[in-house]
């Protein structure tokens, strides 16, 4: 079997992945052009991302996989904490809280032997 044999899977995944997510995100900048700042619709859309948002980083502290599976629990709340207490005496830039994470989380799994 060449490369160019199997050429075809890629595309129809490349297209059908393009075809799922583009069209909802322009019809979504299309909608979100009528609505005002402060309507309820748009407040609506924010809090449902934030949740999604939150529920990710919950499971990714609570029920993490790979090498975060094996740190322990304290070392991921407290790179949370690290990143939120960052975040806000950074001006809340959300670059200062999550490099903070990172960084906090990197250096305990260093000092752990990870």
């Amino acid at each position: 079997m060449t490369v160019l044999e199997g050429w075809w899977a890629y595309v129809f995944i490349a297209i059908a992945g393009w075809l799922a997510t583009d069209i909802w995100r322009w019809l979504g900048v299309l909608a979100g052009n009528r609505l005002r700042e402060d309507s309820e619709a748009l407040n609506w859309v924010r809090a449902v991302a934030t949740a999604l948002v939150a529920a990710v980083i919950a499971k990714l502290i609570l029920y993490p996989t790979g090498i975060l599976e094996q740190s322990p629990l304290w070392l991921r709340l407290g790179s949370v904490a690290a990143g939120a207490l960052a975040f806000f005496i950074g001006r809340q830039k959300p670059a200062i809280g999550i490099a903070t994470a990172i960084l906090v989380l990197a250096v305990g799994l260093y000092a752990l032997g990870f």
